[in-house]
């Protein structure tokens, strides 16, 4: 590669460097300063004034130290998988088939271990080993046999839902109460469970900003053919990106197994984590098409999701209405990146 490319700020501008917003204007000016992350952040700290104004008003208290907990554990496991998700996505991917993923892995966790102490590292070995192979597989499917990342991860979806339909119908296996507490310990009010979605964030974070793989990242979703002149391998970038993305619900299906005490064959399509991690993702603001946005995004984007589902839990909305808001905040979402984004191009 001939020079460094530097990944995509905050603000959502492709390049080195973001443009100099205009001096005049105003609002123009304010919103050329203002960058999907910050928008992500600013729409959560609104929907949290807006849910604790209507949950008063409905005689409770949201922002208590139970829900603040609640939603810390809601959203790690998504969270986790989400920042998977933005590795794929980053490069002009994405990964349909984590849902599944994180059931399997649930299961091998909890089988591999037994209840049993001594089989904590080597269940987890083999949850990192299965998740790294199944990435590989999505990875090199894509790029070797030029199959579109939406067919090829929904066809490896199905194969591992065909293998775990046909080996299991309920849960199995179980682990260690020593790997629940992943689960349900706390450090003061700071879950175990959020505090290992944010070394996962952080991780994937420094990855990006700070390594050659993490600009090679952004260089290939941006611009795959450029890329490829410069002397990036992009095929090996892609199968990175998928590779990290299935690690990422492996660890998150083993989150999972540590809350159930067991492995369960549909824990992972029930929280709909693929096309929720998809979403909590375009949330944040990085760009479907790749090559724009990060993980600091993401997370904003996951807590979004999850202070809505408390707010909706605590006024005790039905499931369905629960279901068409979210699908509105998500359009809007994507609605005011477009529009900020053809603002800038014609600027």
């Amino acid at each position: 590669m001939t020079g460094r490319v530097r990944p995509a700020e905050a603000t959502g501008t492709a390049g080195p460097a973001a443009p100099v917003p205009p001096q005049g204007g105003g609002r123009r000016a304010l919103a050329g300063r203002i960058g999907s992350t910050q928008v992500i952040y600013l729409a959560l700290v609104g929907v949290m004034l807006v849910g604790w104004v209507l949950v008063a008003f409905d005689g409770g208290n949201f922002l208590t130290l139970e829900t603040v907990v609640g939603i810390q554990q809601r959203s790690a496991a998504l969270g986790i998988v989400a920042v998977g998700q933005t590795l794929a996505i980053l490069v002009g991917s994405l990964d349909l088939s984590v849902a599944y993923l994180i059931s399997l892995t649930s299961l091998v966790a909890a089988e591999i271990m037994a209840g049993q102490d001594g089989g904590v590292v080597p269940g987890v070995a083999a949850v990192l080993a299965v998740s790294a192979l199944i990435g590989l597989v999505n990875g090199l499917v894509i790029t070797r046999l030029h199959v579109h990342a939406f067919i090829a991860t929904l066809g490896t979806a199905l194969i591992v839902k065909g293998i775990v339909d046909h080996l299991y119908d309920g849960p199995a296996g179980s682990v260690p109460e020593s790997f629940q507490r992943l689960g349900y310990d706390r450090i003061g009010p700071v879950p175990v469970s959020a505090l290992l979605w944010a070394a996962v964030a952080a991780a994937a974070w420094f990855l990006l900003r700070r390594t050659r793989l993490g600009y090679r990242i952004y260089a290939v979703g941006g611009d795959e053919e450029v890329a490829r002149l410069s002397g990036v391998r992009t095929g090996r970038i892609v199968v990175a990106a998928h590779v990290l993305c299935s690690v990422c619900a492996g660890v998150a299906g083993l989150l999972l197994a540590s809350r159930l005490g067991a492995g369960a064959p549909t824990v992972g399509t029930d929280g709909g984590y693929d096309l929720e991690s998809i979403a909590a993702v375009v949330l944040g603001g990085t760009a479907l098409a790749g090559g724009r946005g990060g993980v600091a995004g993401t997370v904003g984007g996951v807590l979004l999701l999850a202070v809505l589902d408390s707010v909706f839990n605590q006024l005790e909305v039905n499931a369905f209405f629960k279901d068409v808001v979210r699908g509105v905040v998500i359009v809007a979402a994507v609605a005011v990146y477009a529009r900020r984004t053809a603002r800038r191009r014609s600027r």
